[in-house]
């Protein structure tokens, strides 16, 4: 064994190699295993999977040995048969292993958020490390999950130790070295031209796919690719009849490529109206009782839909916050890589607030949490809007708070506020409201709902249900509730894995617009999107004003013509007529038929039409942002 390990001090390298193999392996088994009722495939592409998982972990491994590979070439022989070194060596192996299982241990907390490997959103979790870590210690039993880590560490470590002893008998002059390192260095060249973003993406089931791909260097590539080049990854078609189609779609006249601002004529007298637009946190339709729940965590918004116009088709353009704010503010396709609201050079894009504001609107952002987080503060106040959010609030005020922020009455209660502070200057306002309280560890003051603090996202939601209800109920007593409208939205749902590349049911949220004086109650089950609240509710105010706006007023929506966007960060999809086409990087078009039923593959050259909608929703979105067509004076 001595002969075997000490003739190279490289060896190190292969001995953590193998215990790096066989940890991505377990962790591979045990998603595999929690994953085992969606893995609908032959039982060779799980065997594959792992097999393109081991190559993607060997992909990783090359890029992670190219500093210890340096410094293996580089140190004298002496100075590496040292003592002092040999408890150097020990001591960089036992934190690497620590790393290396903490990571593991971080992957399927991860997926047991999001189902999937690490990808940009935990690259922007690195941004936000004060709510990030206070969310996990209040959502996991840290302490005990750290010391768990440490005595698997320790055991491992003490299993391999003599191992890893012997290795410090090598002897190698700096030819054989070089020669070693040359090979070494060989790996992380092939990785990066042979290993692409998508390479693990080989089946149709996508928890297969991502059991297959490696987490840490999933995490790499996403922060190398927050943000994707259109034009060099999507397909891409004619922009003159791209632009003319979707102009067509819009009515719009102009001649200007891709210029999509027309006129909108409001029916009768403009209507001076208040609007409070809630965005909710993670509020899938499925949690209601209209569609299909039966676990009663929404007993006041079951009653309240039916006081008002609820939209039952009604869909998310994203995953994330910041996606679904992208599209209530400024009505536009989600675009590929990173949502417009983290981006730089963000200000004066054409928004709802700076139509209302043209009007003499107070407009506000107000949120629960700190607005730093995921850039929201920087990107409301870009466009015009005023602030409110945790910082603002007194210590009176804030009677609770989690990591993500306060509880969601807090926000209501200040929303009150800050409304008869504006009704007093007989200001007519404009506040949209995100809040917190659906959100891991699901905390909230006790004693208000029935179920405890912290046990769950039902309890979470049935919060949320309880502070809407107390806000409408304090509003209604209020002088300005007659002449306000409450718009209540999901940000996204709860979840959005399943196996399939855009599950469109997970995409399913409610809309609610609530104004007992002004809309009338009714049911609307035309097929839309978050993109096209910004235009149904500017029409209730009779409106005239020159949009800019993808979105629609849904009320003069005829039924034919709905169609929701939806996406992810990498993919872009278009339903519609009961189909979902979308868009991938590599020039990729996909298409499926009956998406909330048997899900059924199409070749997109059947649908031409519907293929060159979608291309003329992402690629002229495109245009506009990078040509800046939408900013405002």
């Amino acid at each position: 064994m001595r002969s075997a390990f000490s003739r190279s001090r490289f060896s190190i390298l292969g001995l953590f190699l193998l215990v790096n193999l066989v940890t991505f392996a377990l962790l591979r088994v045990a998603l595999l295993a929690k994953q085992w009722a969606d893995i609908d495939t032959p039982f060779y592409q799980i065997i594959f999977a792992f097999v393109l998982g081991a190559i993607h972990d060997l992909a990783y491994y090359s890029y992670f040995l190219i500093p210890f590979t340096l410094y293996l070439l580089a140190i004298p022989n002496r100075w590496y048969q040292s003592k002092l070194h040999k408890w150097f060596v020990f001591s960089g192996f036992l934190i690497n292993l620590y790393a290396l299982f903490f990571v593991v241990v971080s992957e399927w907390t991860f997926w047991d958020e999001f189902g999937v490997r690490f990808n940009f959103i935990a690259v922007d979790y690195l941004i936000y490390t004060h709510e990030v870590v206070q969310n996990i210690i209040e959502s996991y039993p840290l302490g005990l999950l750290l010391f768990s880590i440490l005595v698997v560490t320790i055991g491992c470590f003490w299993l391999v130790k003599n191992t890893l002893a012997v290795t410090f008998y090598a002897n190698e002059t700096f030819s054989r070295r070089a020669k070693i390192a040359g090979v070494l260095f060989l790996f992380p060249v092939i990785s990066y031209f042979a290993i692409g973003r998508t390479t693990y993406q080989f089946s149709a089931n996508t928890y297969l796919n991502e059991i297959a791909a490696n987490g840490a260097y999933q995490f790499f590539s996403a922060f190398r690719n927050n943000e994707l080049d259109y034009r060099h990854f999507y397909r891409l078609g004619d922009d003159t009849q791209l632009s003319q189609k979707i102009k067509t779609e819009l009515d719009a006249t102009n001649d200007g490529l891709y210029d999509i601002k027309r006129e909108i004529k409001g029916n009768g007298a403009e209507k001076r109206l208040n609007i409070i637009l809630i965005t909710v946190e993670s509020l899938s339709a499925d949690y209601l009782s209209k569609f299909g729940s039966t676990q009663n965590i929404t007993p006041f918004m079951d009653s309240w839909f039916k006081e008002g116009a609820l939209f039952t088709n009604f869909y998310a353009t994203g995953t994330r916050t910041i996606r679904g704010l992208e599209a209530l503010t400024l009505s536009i396709p989600p675009t590929a890589g990173q949502s417009i609201v983290k981006r730089p050079d963000n200000e004066k894009l054409f928004n709802l607030g700076h139509v209302l504001q043209q009007r003499g609107y107070d407009t506000a952002f107000l949120y629960g949490g700190r607005g730093y987080f995921d850039n929201m503060n920087a990107f409301y106040a870009g466009n015009g809007y005023r602030i409110v959010d945790q910082t603002e609030f007194t210590v009176e005020e804030i009677t609770f708070k989690n990591a993500w922020g306060v509880s969601d009455d807090i926000i209501f209660n200040r929303t009150v506020k800050e409304a008869d502070l504006d009704f007093a200057q007989n200001k007519p306002f404009f506040f949209q409201i995100m809040t917190t309280t659906n959100h891991r560890p699901y905390s909230y003051p006790e004693g208000k709902i029935d179920i405890p603090s912290g046990q769950g996202r039902e309890g979470a939601v049935k919060y949320t249900d309880y502070a809407i209800q107390e806000f409408i109920k304090t509003a209604k007593t209020k002088p300005w509730f007659d002449n306000t409208i409450f718009v209540m939205v999901a940000d996204h749902c709860a979840g959005s894995a399943r196996k399939t590349e855009l599950p469109v049911d997970k995409y399913h949220i409610p809309l609610f617009i609530y104004a007992p004086k002004h809309v009338p109650a009714v049911e609307n089950t035309t097929l839309s999107s978050q993109i096209d609240v910004a235009p149904t509710v500017l029409g209730l105010l009779n409106l005239n004003y020159e949009s800019q706006f993808y979105g629609q007023d849904i009320f003069k929506m005829s039924p034919e013509k709905g169609r929701a966007l939806v996406s992810n960060y990498q993919k872009l999809g278009l339903f519609k007529n009961n189909k979902l086409v979308y868009l991938s990087p590599q020039q990729k078009v996909d298409m499926v038929d009956d998406p909330l039923g048997k899900h059924q593959d199409l070749k997109p050259e059947t649908q031409p039409d519907l293929v060159n909608d979608v291309m003329s929703y992402y690629q002229s979105a495109d245009y506009v942002w990078t040509h800046r067509l939408s900013r405002y004076p």
